[in-house]
């Protein structure tokens, strides 16, 4: 049994190492919460909410984020699984079901999910891969890239990736950034596995631009339209050969059985922190995999911390396309962990040992938190 004794929250800042920008914004550094929990014994599990600061791709940000997990969901999570003798909780799906009782949050929620994990894995001394139903010893990994000011230099940057061995190309696309770009790197890289993402900014009506890109040999279009918008993924990838992939319009495992009725896409990305953490991640997995949906592993610029996680993740069967699993040097000058996730080749190794697989870089860490929150 497992029991909770202390959470510890760190709102941490770090700067990109390149300006990413998508069909909403535009952002030079990125705030993560980072989730410590100590259980009765010392163990330590690690865990990170990488929301989005501004309440574009999802209505939660970090400053959100952070009252619903010093209000309720710290609370919560110390007590999980207790019954009157406080006994605590025995797997880390308890943590979720616990967490449950507040409704959405998922970014918020995801953190301590993550952290429950790694607790676990540490505590019984299997890898997180391994727990979580993994079994391979390398990922692929695949590359997002946001939209460039001109498209020399979105073609200098697919360049600079493809010369890293990525096994993929994602390139963000918005009104206006949309056929020519992609037309452009499709030209100059035939044989590039190349996919495109909208983050929803298309109207439901916009056909004509996807008919375009239907015919440039894509891997797949991601979320062209709006979340809720199901009925009209499900009217456009009707007339497409292209597959759509489902992004910000699955939050839960029960928006993938109405997307799965509807025909809405073919693939599906899968983000533990949209998803609310691994608990959940692994069923929406498990459920795509009993449909014949191959699904992959997006990524919200994650820190080491919560892209170990996602490493680890993207260890089961299921996932059989390369995922956001990059390096952290694509996006960091220097990780909070102790050693950095190297991508070689297009590969990441997947780490053997118990817990996440990376040390927190606790000096580092510190010297760049700006909130630093304990309970009790």
């Amino acid at each position: 049994m497992i029991r909770i004794d202390r959470v510890e929250l760190r709102r941490v800042r770090l700067p990109l190492v390149h300006e990413f920008r998508t069909s909403s914004h535009a952002k030079r550094f990125l705030e993560h919460i980072i989730v410590t929990l100590t259980s009765a014994d010392g163990a330590v599990g690690w865990g990170e909410t990488a929301s989005p600061s501004g309440p574009y791709f999802s209505p939660e940000t970090v400053d959100s984020c952070w009252a619903m997990a010093t209000t309720f969901l710290a609370p919560l999570v110390l007590g999980a699984g207790s019954s009157a003798s406080g006994s605590g909780w025995r797997h880390p799906s308890e943590v979720a079901a616990a967490m449950a009782k507040v409704r959405g949050n998922h970014f918020a929620r995801a953190g301590f999910d993550m952290a429950a994990w790694a607790l676990w894995s540490e505590t019984t001394g299997v890898p997180l891969a391994k727990a979580l139903g993994g079994d391979r010893a390398r990922v692929a990994a695949g590359v997002s890239l946001g939209i460039e000011p001109t498209i020399d230099d979105l073609l200098e940057q697919v360049a600079l990736r493809v010369g890293e061995g990525y096994r993929r190309v994602k390139l963000k696309i918005a009104p206006g950034w949309d056929v020519t770009p992609v037309r452009a790197v499709r030209a100059a890289f035939p044989d590039l596995p190349l996919h495109v993402d909208a983050n929803g900014a298309y109207p439901a009506d916009e056909v004509a631009v996807f008919r375009q890109l239907d015919r440039l040999g894509l891997l797949m279009i991601e979320q062209p339209y709006a979340p809720r918008a199901l009925v009209a993924h499900a009217a456009l990838q009707a007339v497409l050969d292209t597959p759509l992939c489902l992004d910000e319009s699955v939050e839960e495992p029960d928006d993938l059985t109405t997307a799965l009725r509807l025909g809405a896409g073919r693939i599906l990305n899968i983000k533990v922190s949209r998803m609310g953490g691994l608990t959940p991640a692994v069923r929406a997995h498990d459920m795509a995999r009993e449909h014949g949906i191959p699904v992959w592993c997006g990524g919200m610029h994650e820190f080491g911390i919560g892209r170990a996680a996602n490493v680890a993740l993207s260890s089961l069967p299921g996932f059989t396309l390369p995922s956001d699993v990059s390096g952290s040097d694509k996006y960091y000058a220097r990780d909070i962990t102790t050693s950095p996730i190297v991508c070689t080749a297009g590969w990441v190794d997947v780490p053997a040992t118990p817990g996440l697989g990376f040390t927190p870089d606790l000096p580092f860490l510190t010297a760049n938190t700006i909130t630093h929150h304990t309970v009790p």
